[in-house]
């Protein structure tokens, strides 16, 4: 007989982007594990990336309920939906108006942890109705951000006897953004109880980066456990042009994760090198804020630079798949360096060689480099990062670079699946 778990996660189809990805594959491999899930979601959330590829019965078929949830971006959308979008897709202007600044101040001072947080006592009152005619399940599983998600956790434990798993995507108070929400001194402080109480109250957390790990480990001593993002497909077979030096970035492009260096050697190198101004291209392919356009018209960039936009899940794969070189990039700040991003794990997943730009002591710089799987800067590196690029161009043109990577087969979501099974089966996974 399979054991029942259940999940609460905001982010689920037609929602696109990382968010959805996770636990939507998690949901696909579990019954394999003897492990029937059950997922609690929004019945008519907001979503800031819509991808209407998705389709999680392709996926699998778990029995999923459906609360209703009250999002205040319903109000702001009336006042100004372009607003709205961005700032909750993370697109923050490189010069905010008032009404931005109004926004940010609302979002982050009125609706702590995050403006998901009414939709908590309808699903605590569904999930306690739901477990009344279920007795036999005994574990629950949140998922964030939106951390709001996480005091649904919160509550279920103080309530019922349930094992609460809780699983952080990303950081709560250290994560980037937090900067931006122009918080009160008040609301810092209740961010940071908040956090607390979710780390020192749930049994088990799951987190996405070492680093993160460690930084919660400074907070409590429940068991942490490692579990990456990953992918889930078999490389495409789809070859680069061999005419076209072509690179690409596929994700958000946020305001601050802002390459200066890279535009810097990128303009050196169109005016020194005709061949490499005539072959390089670079593409993004995702959300940009809207000051990039601006800066690379600044920097001389626009033959070269191509920005696409936010492109279907399985088409963002092929479009990986044929390109010479994989870029990515983080913010520069303490923050961001325990991130690693989820889309690393799908270029891995791709075999193509990896150009990352980020913090110093980037996890996800070591990452690469400690697998092998590309080439990692910080942003005080410029010359190495032209010469780099110089030997890579020289490498292409004389068809000598190499693009077939070993993909190691721990970062497919399967296997990561089996990872999550163990834990909640109660034999922790040791990482």
């Amino acid at each position: 007989m399979k054991k029942k778990v259940l999940i609460v996660s905001y982010y689920w189809p037609p929602a696109g982007g990382p968010g959805v990805q996770r636990w939507l594959k998690f949901v696909k491999y579990l019954p394999q594990f003897d492990i029937e899930p059950i997922v609690v979601i929004p019945e008519n959330a907001t979503y800031p990336i819509v991808d209407n590829e998705w389709d999680e019965t392709k996926e699998s078929s778990p029995e999923l309920i459906r609360v209703p949830i009250f999002e205040p971006n319903q109000i702001f959308k009336f006042f100004s939906r372009k607003k709205a979008n961005q700032l909750s897709a993370g697109m923050l202007s490189a010069n905010p108006g008032l009404f931005e600044k109004t926004l940010l101040y609302l979002r982050g001072n009125l609706f702590i942890p995050d403006a998901r947080k009414y939709w908590k006592n309808k699903v605590v009152k569904t999930i306690e109705a739901y477990l009344k005619n279920n007795p036999e399940i005994d574990t629950l599983i949140t998922t964030g951000p939106p951390h709001s998600v996480h005091l649904i956790g919160l509550a279920l434990k103080n309530k019922t006897s349930l094992r609460w798993i809780a699983d952080f995507r990303d950081p709560w108070t250290t994560i980037s953004y937090h900067r931006y929400l122009r918080l009160s001194k008040r609301s810092k402080q209740k961010h940071k109880k908040l956090e607390e109480q979710v780390l020192n109250s749930c049994d088990d957390l799951i987190v996405t980066s070492p680093k993160t790990k460690s930084n919660f480990e400074k907070i409590t001593n429940k068991p942490i456990h490692l579990i990456t993002n990953g992918y889930d497909f078999d490389s495409p077979k789809l070859k680069p042009n061999p005419k076209v030096f072509k690179m690409s970035y596929v994700g958000s492009l946020l305001r601050d994760r802002n390459p200066l260096l890279l535009w810097e050697v990128l303009s050196d190198l169109i005016n020194e090198n005709k061949d490499f101004n005539a072959c390089f291209e670079l593409h993004f392919y995702g959300k940009q804020a809207n000051n990039f356009k601006e800066i690379i018209a600044h920097y001389k960039l626009d033959s070269i630079v191509h920005f696409q936009g936010y492109v279907p899940h399985q088409e963002a794969i092929e479009l990986m798949s044929s390109s010479q070189v994989l870029l990515l990039i983080e913010i520069n700040s303490e923050q961001t360096s325990e991130i690693i991003p989820g889309k690393l794990f799908e270029y891995l997943g791709v075999n193509r060689p990896v150009l990352a730009l980020g913090p110093e002591n980037w996890s996800a710089g070591e990452l690469i480099t400690a697998l092998k799987a590309g080439t990692y800067f910080s942003y005080s590196q410029k010359d190495e990062l032209k010469a780099y690029l110089i030997e890579a161009f020289n490498q292409f043109k004389n068809n000598t670079l190499d693009l077939a990577l070993n993909k190691s087969e721990q970062f497919h979501r399967k296997k990561l699946t089996q990872d999550l099974a163990t834990i909640i089966v109660n034999n922790a996974v040791h990482i």
